[in-house]
């Protein structure tokens, strides 16, 4: 009942609809600027920082990359008043009469996810209709497999950022606070990743492991092993996340 509740008001949302548009804007922005550099993106192919995926060209891998990079953004945008902005005005405690805290929550949460998971099958499926159009040998076989791995991989880095969303956004009472606290834990995560450009041996290298970032690349290896060690990682940072939400929205006083 909450999650098609909060599915119908999340869709009827201005805010989340021309946050949709934007992202959708910003994506064909992205594959324009990656056509644009294409040369570029065979270079870094060649390094190894994209690993080619089959018959896949590397300007739609550039694009899935980048446009999954912004994601936490917009889930950020999306979400980070789902908990404190009913907590804030007590609005939640008309919830917690007829449903558990722990309903409510994964309530709103599978809504978001539901709402989110929709957007990057769309995208995800553009990508691989260009990549079919454009791409001499790239056939059906190919095209619904590769759907369903941009599909899969999306899904798996969004929840560890959905469950953020849901904490940050239960530790607060104010939007705007959960907004500015998300937005410090992503930068703080991008920090992290960035440790990884240290050179070899160097003590704060291994802090790069703590970032979310740090295992998206992996997400779409030819290297089996990779994959599921990505995973493995999504589903740890997901289940420490929305745990913690249960726990402080639990013994908070509503």
């Amino acid at each position: 009942m909450i999650w098609s509740a909060e599915c119908r008001r999340t869709l009827r949302s201005s805010r989340v609809l021309a946050l949709l548009g934007l992202y959708c804007l910003f994506s064909l922005l992205v594959f324009v600027a990656v056509a644009a550099f294409r040369t570029f993106l065979q270079q870094m192919s060649q390094s190894g920082m994209i690993i080619p995926s089959g018959e896949m060209p590397v300007s739609v891998l550039g694009v899935f990359y980048l446009s999954l990079f912004f994601l936490p953004l917009y889930v950020a945008l999306m979400g980070f008043d789902s908990v404190s902005g009913e907590v804030g005005p007590r609005s939640i405690r008309y919830l917690t009469v007829r449903a558990r805290r722990s309903s409510v929550l994964l309530g709103k949460f599978l809504a978001q996810t539901t709402v989110l998971l929709g957007l990057v099958f769309v995208l995800d499926l553009g990508l691989c209709v260009y990549a079919w159009v454009t791409t001499p040998g790239f056939g059906l076989a190919a095209f619904g497999t590769n759907v369903l791995r941009f599909w899969l991989a999306s899904t798996v880095f969004s929840l560890a950022f959905l469950a953020l969303t849901s904490l940050c956004s239960s530790v607060t009472t104010s939007p705007a606070v959960s907004l500015i606290l998300n937005f410090s834990v992503l930068l703080l995560s991008f920090l992290l990743w960035t440790t990884a450009l240290f050179d070899e041996g160097h003590p704060l290298r291994n802090i790069r492991y703590l970032s979310p970032l740090r295992y998206s690349t992996r997400l779409l290896y030819p290297d089996a092993a990779a994959v599921v060690g990505s995973v493995a990682a999504y589903a740890v940072f997901t289940l420490l996340f929305l745990g913690g939400a249960f726990f402080i929205l639990r013994e908070r006083d509503l």
